[in-house]
């Protein structure tokens, strides 16, 4: 399976992005889809993930309330939509697709396949 990340870019602090992850294919292998970053000497942080075929979501307490994670079934697509942008959200983001059980749904360690990543800068 091939991920291919876009939608990156460079805003102000406030303004909103759509990130946006195709699949080249369904896989049985995966049953959930997410999106993590990584900022420049920081590990990778987990932002938010979906099941891919269920309706669980998750994300991250960092961003509750200003990105939303949905998907796009008959696209195998799924997207990251970005509000309220920070400055502190300046990173590389990467989006992942996997099995994960309950427990490693918020770590990379949980995901089989990545995507390039794609860089979001925000500037204050």
């Amino acid at each position: 399976v091939q991920l291919q990340a876009s939608g990156g870019g460079l805003v102000q602090a406030g303004d909103s992005l759509r990130l946006s992850c195709a699949a080249s294919r369904r896989d049985g292998l995966i049953n959930m889809i997410g999106w993590f970053r990584q900022a420049p000497g920081k590990e990778r942080e987990f932002v938010a993930t979906i099941g891919w075929s269920g309706g669980r979501v998750v994300h991250a307490d960092s961003v509750k309330g200003r990105f939303t994670i949905s998907k796009d079934n008959a696209k195998n697509t799924v997207y990251l939509q970005m509000g309220s942008l920070k400055p502190e959200d300046t990173a590389v983001y990467y989006c992942a697709a996997g099995r994960p059980i309950t427990s490693s749904m918020r770590s990379p360690n949980g995901y089989t396949y990545w995507g390039q990543g794609t860089q979001v800068t925000v500037s204050s």
